[in-house]
């Protein structure tokens, strides 16, 4: 899911978690009572596709990704969930086990809540539970979205949309990346991604170096990503009804 500007300003114990900013002050009051801060730190695991989900996860900033994997070999990213959403949705389909893995991508913190907790929240908090629903409805659909992207678009355009997408849950310019992990995210040959991230610097979008990459040229990169990530930016303002607002500096 893309992060999007235009929401409501941040509160002071939720931060820039877009969901938590939009639930009412009494049922915000009931999910803090609940919750704690703890820190998210780079390649740390959330979970495993299988295991039973323990908490939800609202990041307040960083980004994780969630991960597909076959037979335990083949990966591929299928969701990136920063400040502007939430981590265990499963849970408000009345389901506590997990498909994925959760892998966190940059270093930031987040509010968790046990899921009884959790459970117990959705049954009494209304906004809540609407803000759950439809963040998951935005999961599915970017789901069947990168579906699409994976099989008709080129590699330059999935590697620029995801460098918006970083880009998008990062408090600035510079954000973890090296080429390992890029090819497994997109599924592609390590090759691939170091030919398509090469054009890129050469064009001026970009500039990386030890496993880090800055964006120069933010313009430059939606004009090279795939139509996927301005619908994925135009699905979240209108599921949340927020006013497109999208920085190309």
């Amino acid at each position: 899911m893309t992060a999007v500007s235009g929401a409501q300003p941040p509160h002071p114990s939720t931060g820039n978690n877009l969901l938590l900013n939009r639930l009412t002050r009494k049922d915000r009051l009931q999910v803090l009572a609940q919750a704690e801060r703890v820190d998210l730190t780079l390649h740390q695991v959330l979970w495993e596709p299988g295991n039973v989900l323990a908490y939800v996860y609202f990041p307040l900033c960083g980004y994780v990704s969630l991960i597909a994997t076959t037979d335990g070999v083949h990966a591929i990213e299928v969701g990136m969930v920063g400040a502007e959403g939430m981590l265990g949705t499963a849970l408000g389909l009345g389901v506590a086990r997990t498909t994925v893995q959760a892998l966190v991508q940059e270093s930031g913190q987040a509010l968790r809540i046990r899921a009884a907790e959790f459970s117990r929240l959705l049954a009494s908090c209304s906004s809540l539970l609407q803000v759950t629903r439809r963040f998951t409805y935005l999961a599915i659909d970017q789901l069947a979205n990168g579906c699409a992207c994976v099989r008709f678009h080129r590699v330059e355009q999935r590697l620029a949309r995801w460098l918006l997408m970083g880009h998008d849950r990062s408090p600035g310019d510079v954000f973890p990346m090296t080429h390992v992990f890029l090819s497994a995210m997109l599924g592609v040959r390590r090759v691939s991604v170091t030919n398509a991230a090469t054009a890129m610097h050469t064009a001026g979008l970009i500039d990386y170096h030890r496993g880090v990459v800055r964006v120069l040229h933010r313009a430059g990169l939606e004009a090279a990503a795939c139509s996927c990530y301005q619908r994925d930016c135009e699905s979240y303002n209108a599921v949340f009804s927020i006013p497109t607002q999208r920085s190309t500096a």
